[in-house]
């Protein structure tokens, strides 16, 4: 599309939202039904969609990671839609009475959503979920690094959504910087915090509120006291699924000094246990292109040189050779995960959000020294703590912000219906998924109407003694 032809599509969107301010709350269902329908009929179209993109994906790891997702949160807002579109009503004041007030929930107006590629479907629809449920219009600009998902989401969408209510815009990075500079009623944008940062900017030209998902180098604390082998298969599970490539990934692990040898011990065999191979196997995605997989060697050969111990993880011995063929260049996409011990502040790897399959390991003497060490960087989006001492769990709750908490595991939190899902600070700000998210959509309105019976005119002018009398009443019963 021309940007002609996305200005024309937003105006139309616009203007719908206009001329039906109020969308039926039947309507909404409908669209969520549809939606719902659309994964259903083509989700293994588009779970083959991403396999082309990344040249080496399963669609069983999209459908667990994507569609499985989607598929919950839809079931949640189908539940809960009427309750939560209702009007509240709210205590008046005695000095407002006997007048009546409520909030109503209304549709923004139009939603624009600009989504990443590292889980491509389900970051393009979830966020259309929730603001299809408040009432809203949506155009969704899908990542250009995932061209075979954004085409068919295209195609999709428009097969089951007339566009004034749901479109999809393709094109490169200046198509994206387009779209936030829109009027939307509100924008959200998941990616990198540099490029969140341009979206604010233009975003704010408009007043156009915004969320924005932005990711971070989000830690794992482990205590003394944890099942190491647990930890580190569920650690391993969250650093590894989608090789690295997710927002809430663990970054890094601080570890108790000492437990270095132990924990690369265990790390090594929960990794042989999910993923006995790496070229070749469809379960473990490849890197998204060969500039992200350059990227990634620069920072381990960088934090080589700086004196970083690298221990790249084996393929288990006897496992199968990688296929002779292979989508594009998906096996040698596939990269194998590295531990780094050693790992310092003035390194790449310590400095950027490493998304990949490198996972630096940082020895603590005291816990204060692991909650001094987060606390000095930019507020993470996710925080993973290990241990089996609830005072110490609240104690690094209480002591630490981060957009979101797995206690005993990692990711899962993401997964959790009643849970907003959003960051903080540098990893963003605003929440979508659950309650929270639907709200996120919505402009709360406060109503208030007003009884015949009113004595709001014992506080007009021209004020004298029964003015003072009525005000020390209010005094009194305040």
């Amino acid at each position: 599309m021309n940007p002609e032809d996305i200005r024309d599509l937003f105006a139309r969107q616009h203007q719908a939202s206009r001329t039906q301010p109020d969308v039926p709350l039947h309507l909404r269902r409908e669209r969520l039904l549809r939606l719902q329908k659309l994964l259903d009929e083509h989700g293994p179209q588009l779970a083959a969609a991403v396999q082309a993109d990344f040249g080496m994906r399963s669609p069983r790891l999209t459908e667990v990671a994507d569609m499985f997702v989607l598929r919950a949160q839809l079931a949640h807002q189908l539940k809960h839609l009427a309750r939560w579109s209702r009007p509240r009503r709210v205590f008046t004041p005695l000095a407002l009475q006997p007048a009546r007030a409520w909030i109503a929930r209304q549709p923004l107006g139009v939603v624009g959503i600009i989504a990443p590629w590292n889980y491509p479907v389900q970051l393009s629809l979830a966020p259309a979920v929730a603001a299809l449920a408040a009432g809203n219009r949506v155009l969704l600009k899908p990542s250009e690094l995932t061209p075979h998902t954004s085409a068919k989401l295209a195609e999709v969408i428009g097969q089951f959504f007339d566009p004034e209510e749901f479109a999809v815009v393709q094109g490169d990075a200046a198509c994206a910087a387009l779209v936030a500079s829109l009027p939307f009623d509100h924008l959200v944008f998941t990616g990198s915090t540099a490029v969140g940062r341009k979206v604010a900017q233009a975003a704010a030209a408009n007043l156009t509120p915004t969320t924005l998902e932005l990711g971070g180098k989000s830690p794992v604390i482990v205590d003394s006291d944890c099942d190491l082998h647990d930890a580190a298969l569920k650690i391993a599970h969250g650093k590894l699924l989608n090789a690295g490539q997710t927002c809430i990934a663990p970054d890094y692990v601080l570890l108790p000094r000492g437990s270095e040898a132990a924990f690369a011990e265990a790390f090594r065999a929960a990794v042989a246990r999910l993923f006995p191979y790496f070229e070749g196997n469809p379960d473990y995605a490849s890197i998204i292109t060969p500039r992200h997989l350059a990227r990634l060697r620069t920072m381990l050969a960088q934090a080589q040189t700086l004196g970083a111990e690298l221990q790249v993880m084996e393929p288990v011995p006897g496992t199968p050779a990688p296929p002779p063929q292979a989508i594009g260049d998906g096996v040698g996409r596939q990269m194998a995960p590295v531990l780094v011990f050693g790992a310092t502040s003035g390194m790449q790897l310590m400095q950027e959000e490493i998304f990949g399959p490198v996972l630096p390991v940082i020895s603590y003497e005291r816990l204060d020294d692991a909650i001094a060490h987060i606390n000095a960087g930019p507020r993470p989006l996710a925080l993973y703590w290990f241990g089996r001492s609830e005072a110490v769990q609240r104690d690094v709750l209480a002591r630490t912000v981060s957009g979101g908490v797995s206690v005993n595991d990692t990711l899962m939190h993401i997964a959790h219906d009643n849970l907003p899902f959003g960051g903080v600070g540098d990893s963003g700000w605003g929440a979508y998924h659950s309650e929270q998210g639907f709200l996120r959509f919505c402009h709360q309105k406060p109503v208030l109407a007003q009884s015949r019976w009113s004595m709001g005119h014992l506080l007009y002018p021209p004020y004298g003694a029964r003015f003072d009398k009525v005000m020390a009443l209010l005094r009194r019963l305040h």
